[in-house]
């Protein structure tokens, strides 16, 4: 499998609704970033679902290097 293609050096802080799903970028192509836009087609990556039950601010991965998927876990602080 490919590595992915880091989307920016820092995580993007996103207001997320309530029962609301979101497809987070797994490949790093994509021009919606943190969110897929299909640009992964062709490839190994596959976006990941993410629904909450609450409206809240989330810490979505920006370099694609996150061992918690979607949610950032500091990664690119050692990139």
């Amino acid at each position: 499998m490919s590595e992915p293609i880091i989307a920016q050096n820092f995580p993007y802080l996103i207001d997320v609704e309530k029962g609301k799903t979101y497809y987070w970028c797994a490949c790093g192509k994509s021009a919606n970033q943190p969110f897929c836009d299909g640009s992964h087609s062709g490839s190994n990556f596959v976006p990941e679902k993410f629904v909450t039950d609450q409206n809240k601010k989330v810490i979505f991965c920006g370099c694609k290097q996150s061992k918690k998927g979607a949610i950032c876990d500091g990664s690119h602080n050692k990139l």
